[in-house]
């Protein structure tokens, strides 16, 4: 069989597998996420394996770059994908995306064993506050865009044509009417 045959039957058989799975999501046809852990749950990370092109005779690309790990120290990462890169080794050549996640899920805790998340609100509160200070202050609401009625609306839309255009004309002046209050000013 061809790559390209083994990763057909595997997408296949992925979304056969991970169907209304909400930890699972196929980012597109050769790329996926898995949350192991529960939403909310401290300890929980985003794995994202993208397939190459000679995908399973080649090892897929594992990352952890997702902005869901932002709390997972750098350290606890590459021991994360060390140990996942250990079992791609012994599986290649064959389908192993669903054994990578499954695999990741069994070993959680002990993935996360050394994890302390790192507050990276404060981090980021400090970025804003020390890049802002050039700004004017916040104390000045924003004028609020002007809410029409309904109408407002139908009356505006009586206006215009099917394209959202006034009609040709809409503000010239009428010369007639013109020429009539001018001759009396004249008198």
């Amino acid at each position: 069989m061809s790559a390209n045959e083994d990763q057909e039957m595997e997408l296949e058989a992925l979304r056969s597998i991970y169907e209304g799975d909400e930890s699972f999501r196929e980012l597109s046809p050769v790329s996926f996420q898995y949350r192991i852990g529960e939403n909310g749950d401290p300890k929980a990370f985003l794995i994202e394996i993208s397939w190459t092109e000679t995908y399973p005779q080649t090892p897929p690309i594992i990352s952890m770059n997702a902005f869901f790990n932002n709390t997972i120290s750098s350290a606890v990462k590459q021991s994360i994908l060390a140990k996942l890169q250990e079992a791609v080794e012994v599986n290649l050549g064959t389908a192993m995306t669903y054994t990578l996640f499954e695999y990741a899920k069994d070993n959680k805790e002990q993935f996360m064993e050394n994890h302390h998340p790192i507050n990276s609100a404060t981090s980021i509160s400090n970025i804003i506050s020390v890049e802002t200070p050039n700004t004017a202050p916040s104390s000045k609401k924003k004028d609020k865009k002007e809410q029409l009625s309904k109408a407002q609306k139908r009356k505006l839309a009586d206006k215009t044509d099917h394209k959202g255009e006034l009609p040709r004309g809409w503000n010239w002046v009428d010369v007639v009417k013109l020429s009539k209050t001018g001759s009396k000013d004249d008198e």
